[in-house]
C-alpha cells in the first residue's frame, strides 16, 4: 500500500468523529464481550464440576443424560473459546492500529528530517563551494601577480643582458 494512501487513510480513521463514535461503541461491545467471557468461564467450570460429580456418583445411567451433558460441556467450551478469541483479536487489532499510527508518524518525522538534513547539507555544501571559489580567486590573483613579476624579472634580465652585449 503506498505511503500517501496509507497516511491519509489512517489519519481519516484517527480524526473522523464518526469513526470515533464507532470505536466508542466497539469498546462498549468489548466490555460486554468480556462479561460474556467471564460468564462462559464460570458456566464451563460449573459444567465440568457437575460432570466430575456425576462420574463419581455414576449418575449417567442413560444415553440421553450423557449426551445432554456432553452438549452442555461443548457449548460452554465453545462460548469460552469464541469470546476469548474475540477479546484477543480486539487487543491485537487495537495494538496493530497503534503501531501503524506510530509508524506513520515516524515516517513523517523521517521525511521532515531528510528534508531538513538535505537543506542543511546543501547549505553546508554551498558554503564549502563558496569557500573554494574564494580560494580559487585568490590563487588566480596570486598567479597573475606571479606572472607579472616573472615577466618583469625576465624583461629586466633581458634588458640587463642586452646592455651587456652592447658593451
Amino acid at each position: 500500500m503506498p505511503f500517501a494512501f496509507k497516511q491519509k487513510f489512517f489519519k481519516f480513521l484517527s480524526t473522523n468523529p464518526l469513526v470515533a463514535k464507532l470505536q466508542y461503541s466497539l469498546k462498549i461491545s468489548l466490555i460486554f464481550t468480556s462479561i460474556l467471557f467471564f460468564d462462559a468461564v464460570q458456566r464451563m467450570l460449573r459444567v465440568v464440576k457437575e460432570g466430575q460429580t456425576a462420574k463419581e456418583e455414576h449418575a449417567f445411567t442413560d444415553v440421553r443424560s450423557e449426551t445432554n451433558f456432553a452438549a452442555r460441556k461443548f457449548y460452554s467450551q465453545r462460548n469460552v473459546y469464541l469470546t476469548g478469541f474475540t477479546l484477543f483479536l480486539s487487543l491485537i487489532l487495537s495494538r496493530v492500529f497503534g503501531i501503524i499510527m506510530d509508524l506513520i508518524q515516524s515516517q513523517e518525522e523521517l521525511g521532515l528530517m531528510k528534508k531538513d538534513g538535505q537543506s542543511s547539507a546543501a547549505q553546508n555544501f554551498k558554503k564549502q563551494i563558496e569557500a573554494k571559489d574564494r580560494e580559487i580567486e585568490i590563487l588566480k590573483k596570486q598567479s597573475t601577480q606571479n606572472n607579472k613579476a616573472m615577466n618583469e624579472l625576465v624583461d629586466n634580465a633581458n634588458s640587463s643582458s642586452g646592455s651587456k652585449k652592447e658593451k
